[in-house]
């Protein structure tokens, strides 16, 4: 592959973040040079591959951690409306794309899957109640049903029902219109769009070394064909660096103050996978519960229905591990290479606010297969050893964020960071990342790119791509455009 000397972009990793930021810009602007480049031969290997995550179209239709109870008993939903908009964002992009024939097959990166929550003992249901009430006054969740009735949930999701009894004290909710997706299929698609259509080409094998300031403002990017050990540098006006955990070793070489105090937490994730098709057969659903008490958002256990590779699968999960490495094909040296001088502050702040979590990534480390097992058996339980085995998911890093007061904060979500003047913009953290791409994206190019984004023809364009990011959401644009996109997306 020939190498300009300049681009406008240069994207590094070859992930969802960066497919869609490129084809984004390429959409606003065909005639940006583009650069995509990626350590490992194929694009959707890390974060974005269908095995690392959790492949729940994350729109806050079942997970609990985005609406909190507060202390006067009510229920906040004001994140959980922040988090559906931004995933009806992403749908409406990627429906546009199918619209335009650039994508021929949606379903075979969405699927239909409903979405639940499930908790047990009376303090939990309560909540759930309250929660399903504040849900169903909101135009985005008014078609959420509740109940405390075993042989409702025996409909729902009767695998979880199993040898249940009637004095357990349980809880569901259910949304009909929840998704399963396969982002590493999703990615694909998109770097696809990129290379026939704009003749946009990822550069394998080849790990950007530094990235340095030049003297007329652009940034020169070095890199290095990792199968030859060839160098070279180019020129861009602008980087984007969304290289999931690698990101923050990245940015920690970028000369820019917005860098300093951040940290970075690498965590690994496994899943327990079944193996039995009658028993795959018998859960159709995607089942959050809540974490528990002290333990992070991350913890949250949930039974899902996957379909991966076009094939039907059901996983539980996620159990933390550790591992230095912050990505999967990293090195044991990662966590140590990312501590520095402007950091320590920060990692020691959180390391000490957070006793809790080390506690519970402790526990987490120290569990065998059995006691994964165990854990199954609060949702299903009747599983048999037998019918399950472990599959290592992903490695994410929390992003480590300098705090005045404790000298450290753990970020859960993700977190953009950004030079002043927008021409490095660097990606952190982790979930709900994939579902909320487009959004943070939109968000990235706000930055580096404004003229894109405020001109007339740019306005007309996202109008007609994400007509979210552009107008108020209301009742009647939430239903009818919900209405539209499911039909394009075959949900």
């Amino acid at each position: 592959m020939e190498l300009r000397k300049e681009y406008d972009l240069i994207c590094v990793g070859a992930g969802i973040m960066s497919a869609t930021l490129a084809l984004l810009v390429k959409q606003l602007k065909p005639d940006l040079n583009v650069l995509i480049v990626e350590r490992l031969d194929k694009v959707a290997q890390e974060s974005s591959a269908a095995w690392n995550n959790a492949g729940t179209g994350h729109s806050a239709l079942c997970e609990l951690n985005y609406t909190p109870q507060t202390e006067d008993g009510t229920i906040d939903i004001n994140k959980a409306i922040n988090i559906c908009t931004q995933f009806e964002t992403s749908k409406q992009f990627w429906s546009f794309l199918v619209e335009q024939g650039l994508i021929d097959d949606p379903r075979s990166f969405i699927a239909p899957v409903p979405h639940h929550s499930w908790v047990r003992g009376k303090e939990n249901a309560d909540y759930l109640e309250d929660r399903y009430k504040a849900f169903k006054e909101h135009f985005m969740f008014n078609t959420i049903e509740f109940s405390r009735d075993i042989a409702k949930m025996k409909e729902w999701f009767p695998l979880m029902m199993h040898k249940r009894t009637e004095d357990e004290v349980m809880a569901a909710s259910r949304i009909e219109r929840g998704t399963e997706m396969n982002y590493g299929s999703l990615t694909e698609k998109l770097f696809a769009i990129l290379n026939d259509e704009y003749d946009t080409k990822v550069l394998f094998n080849t790990e950007v070394e530094d990235i340095d300031p030049d003297h007329d403002e652009d940034w020169l990017v070095k890199m290095e064909n990792l199968k030859t050990s060839n160098k070279n540098t180019v020129d861009a006006k602008h980087v984007f660096i969304g290289a999931g955990g690698g990101s923050l070793l990245l940015l920690q070489k970028v000369e820019i103050e917005e860098k300093d105090g951040y940290g970075g937490f690498p965590v690994s994730g496994e899943w327990l996978v079944c193996k039995n098709q009658d028993i795959i057969k018998q859960h159709n659903a995607k089942v959050y519960s809540k974490a528990g008490i002290g333990d992070p958002p991350m913890s949250v256990p949930h039974l899902d229905t996957r379909y991966i590779d076009g094939k039907r699968e059901l996983l539980f999960g996620p159990f933390a591990g550790f591992s230095p490495k912050f990505l999967k094909e990293g090195s044991y040296l990662d966590l140590f290479k990312s501590i520095n001088f402007d950091n320590i502050p920060s990692m020691w702040g959180v390391f000490w606010h957070n006793l809790p979590l080390t506690k519970y990534l402790i526990e987490q480390v120290a569990m065998s297969f059995d006691d994964r097992m165990e854990s199954l058996r609060e949702f299903v339980k009747d599983a048999k050893n037998e019918d399950w085995e472990i599959l290592v998911a992903g490695q994410r890093v929390q992003t480590i964020k300098r705090d005045e007061f404790e000298g450290g904060s753990l970020e859960f979500g993700t977190q953009l960071v950004s030079s002043k003047d927008g021409r490095i913009t660097c990606l952190l953290g982790a979930s709900p990342g994939a579902s909320t791409s487009v959004k943070i994206m939109l968000d990235v190019i706000e930055k580096a790119f404004p003229e894109l984004i405020n001109s007339v023809q740019g306005k007309e364009k996202l109008n007609a791509m994400v007509p979210f990011y552009t107008q108020e959401v209301t009742n009647e644009l939430f239903d009818k455009e919900l209405a539209r996109v499911t039909k394009v997306l075959e949900l």
